[in-house]
């Protein structure tokens, strides 16, 4: 028995789903938590989970992915994608995650959905990390747009309020 969190004993695994507005504000909080996440594309050999930087547009994902790259390849092969991001946080009182599934969007340089996404990609800290200048301004490849068709969203903290662990979140509601 959890001395601190009796709400994570193993009896108690709650099935109600939580309100979808509330849900909602979960994965945009998660998706703000961090900007690193893991894109799985399928490649040629089977599945491919990269690290990736991304920024999030309420539950819309951004992500810049390298030309040439085998992730770039797959998308572009089968756009079929899943995408996890977890909080940086450890044990199960505060795991807290989502993942979200859908198709990638490629989106071509100069396209007024490409400027938008580049507005929301924050290029200039990205490419001063790698040392790349920002004279010419933002680096002129595809972006990644994931608009999710599902989101799995785990948090065990909802337990404690009666709601399921892992829930369920569709565009088409």
């Amino acid at each position: 028995m959890s001395a601190a969190h009796p709400w994570l004993e193993p009896a108690n695994w709650p099935k109600t789903p939580y309100p979808r507005d509330l849900l909602e504000e979960r994965i945009e909080r998660v998706l703000t938590m961090t900007n690193i996440g893991v894109l799985s594309t399928i490649g040629k050999d089977g599945p491919i989970g990269s690290p990736v930087e991304f920024y999030a547009d309420v539950l819309s994902v951004y992500i810049f992915p390298q030309p040439n790259s085998p992730k770039l390849k797959a998308m572009q092969r089968d756009p079929r994608v899943s995408f996890a991001v977890m909080n940086p946080m450890a044990g199960w009182a505060c795991t807290m995650g989502a993942q979200l599934f859908g198709t990638a969007k490629l989106l071509a340089v100069g396209t007024p959905e490409w400027q938008r996404g580049m507005e929301v990609f924050k290029w200039p800290a990205s490419s001063f990390e790698v040392g790349r200048s920002l004279d010419g301004g933002p680096p002129q490849g595809l972006l990644m747009r994931l608009d999710p068709d599902r989101v799995v969203y785990t948090e065990h903290f909802l337990r404690k309020h009666g709601y399921a662990p892992r829930q369920i979140w569709r565009r088409d509601g």
